[in-house]
Formats: C-alpha cells, structure tokens, sequence
C-alpha cells in the first residue's frame, strides 16, 4: 500500500468507519433492528460536530478573506495605471493576513479528505470489503450489512425524493444566509445561490447513492440548525446586552488662580 493511501487509510478512513459501523451496532441493540440510515444519521452528527470547531474557523476566515477581497479591489482602482505597485500592494495585503489564506487551505484539504472517506465507505465499505479495518474492540456484526434505510430507500443506490429534499434544503440554507447576512447581497449572487445552486446540485447528485444524500441532508440540517443559533445569539446581544458603565469622570481641579491680594502680597 502507497505510503499516503496508508496515512489516509490508517488515521482518517478506519476511525470513521468503526463510528459508522459501531452505531449500526448499537441502533440494532437499542431498536432490534439494524438500520444503516439511521447509523449514518449519527455518524454524520458525529462529524459535522468533531469539525465544528474548524468550522467556526473557517467563517472568522472567511470573514477576512472578504476583507482581503475588498482591500484588494480597493488598490485595483487606485494603482491601475500602475500594475507594479499595484503587485506589491497585492502582495502585502495576502501577507498581513497569513491566517486566513492558511485557514481556507487547510479546510478544502480536509473537506477533499472528508468526501473521499464517504466515496469509499459507500463504495466498498458497508459491503463489507473493509471489515477487516474495524478494531478488535468493535462487536461482531451480522452481514451482510442491512443497506435499507427505514424499510424503503436503497441507500447503495440513488433516489429521487431524497434529491429533491436535498435540493430543497440547499435552498433554505442558502436563503437564511442570505436574509441574515450582514452585508447587502446583489440580485445577481441572489438568483444564483437560491436558484442555480439547488438546481445545479439536483443534477450533479442524481445519480448520487442515497446513503451519500443522507449523510448530506444530514449534515446540511445540521448546517442550518448552527445558523439559527447563531443569529439568535446575535438578536439576543441586541436586545439584552448590558451596557458598558461609563467610567466616571474625576472632578476637574479648579486651578486656583492669584487673586490680585495675593500679588500684592
């Protein structure tokens, strides 16, 4: 096995396929039926809340990175007769911000990694070409693995109705981003992120296998739950926040001034 094939199997694949397969187990030992769906349900909670932190990185980095963006534009006007100056004013304003370049990197790699550990355990995993991979401690399992979600979706293959919910959530998240974004948003990136990217995603997930929609409706859910829990948190700063006390101001000293006694004194 390559040595990267090997890191990748060893530390990101393996331990995310025991979470997957070890909550198959104990949904089948709570409810007495083995139900994939459900385990993917869990598991992509489990996710979605391990990268939470990285998460919320992310959106401090994107927050500078659109910073970065309008500083940029910014020196485009004032040094566009000048494309010299105008490079290393560039190239200043990408090295005042290292964080962000790094934070925006670092996401898409994992993101990248976090895609091809779902290929694979859709793929081959759950039909059990890796069950060697699970740990000694994981319970033995029946297979081969009951791949009916509910008693109704196939999730080795696609569906229509967890597409359109797909879709339809896409949307939602992408309005509620919108609606509560600070910044005012033009009608043109409007259309295309409540109309295009639903309908775009529609298409290029059609023939997407339906545990791989689970686990995005899941974690798009998930998406949308942080968002409204944020934009309560920040209602609520504006209406109970408690405002700063004032600090008092010392009594100005009267500056005792000489009277015309005390010159002549």
């Amino acid at each position: 096995m390559p040595f990267f094939e090997h890191i990748f199997v060893t530390y990101i694949y393996q331990p995310f396929f025991n979470i997957l397969v070890g909550l198959y187990w104990a949904i089948g030992q709570i409810t007495g039926e083995f139900d994939i769906g459900l385990a993917v349900i869990l598991f992509a909670i489990v996710v979605r809340i391990i990268m939470l932190p990285l998460n919320l990185a992310g959106d401090r980095s994107a927050k500078e990175k659109k910073e970065i963006a309008e500083k940029v534009k910014e020196m485009e006007k004032e040094f566009r007769h000048d494309p010299v100056k105008l490079k290393l004013e560039r190239k200043k304003i990408l090295k005042s911000r290292p964080a962000a370049i790094i934070g925006e990197s670092i996401t898409i790699i994992i993101q990248a990694l976090i895609v091809l550990m779902l290929y694979r355990i859709f793929k081959t995993g759950l039909e059990g070409a890796d069950l060697h991979l699970l740990y000694s401690f994981i319970p033995q399992i029946k297979t081969p693995i009951n791949l009916m979600f509910l008693d109704q979706f196939d999730l080795s293959k696609t569906n229509f109705t967890l597409n359109i919910i797909q879709s339809a959530l896409i949307f939602i998240l992408e309005v509620l981003l919108l609606v509560f974004s600070t910044t005012p948003t033009s009608r043109k990136e409007f259309i295309s992120l409540t109309i295009f990217l639903p309908i775009a995603s529609f298409v290029l997930f059609a023939l997407l296998p339906s545990g791989k929609k689970l686990f995005i409706i899941t974690s798009i859910i998930f998406s949308i739950f942080i968002v409204l829990i944020k934009q309560f948190l920040y209602w609520y700063q504006i209406v109970f926040a408690v405002p700063e006390p004032k600090a008092k101001s010392e009594p100005k000293k009267e500056t005792e001034t000489p009277t015309q006694d005390k010159l002549l004194k």
